[in-house]
């Protein structure tokens, strides 16, 4: 059911690699019914908690950690995406080897690719028309 919902509203997110049913429809769940209420998609990075935060304070080597705020079961069915991506996507699996060959660890790689994929997914709600309510 929730399936066939997802393909009357935003058929647009079942697009990209690795973003099934369930992660399309958490995605709808946070963005509701105004996706125009988000502004940019750092602002939807900051709502699923994907956004890059300074480590340590003062002057820091210009690493970063993931926000631990925002909509944690976004935040959960974005990580599963990327690692989908990893596993399977050839582009991603080739991006994380060019990372980790420049010495980037794991956790550094995946919050590089799910603040990727939260990118592409703020295009794809921004334009992309919204179908009538279909909970009707």
């Amino acid at each position: 059911m929730i399936g066939d919902l997802v393909h009357r509203i935003a058929p647009q997110l079942l697009e990209p690699f690795g973003i099934g049913v369930d992660t399309a429809a958490e995605i709808l769940v946070v963005t509701g019914d105004n996706p125009e209420r988000i502004k940019s998609e750092a602002a939807l990075a900051k709502l699923a908690g994907i956004a890059p935060v300074p480590t340590g304070s003062g002057t820091t080597s210009g690493r970063h950690r993931i926000n631990h705020g925002g909509h944690r079961q976004l935040n959960a069915a974005i990580y599963r995406t990327v690692i989908v991506r990893m596993r399977f996507h050839q582009p991603t699996i080739d991006y994380v080897a060019r990372r980790t060959a420049e010495g980037k660890t794991k956790r550094e790689i995946i919050r590089r690719l799910k603040r990727y994929v939260i990118r592409e997914v703020y295009h794809l709600l921004r334009h992309a028309p919204r179908k009538a309510s279909a909970a009707s």
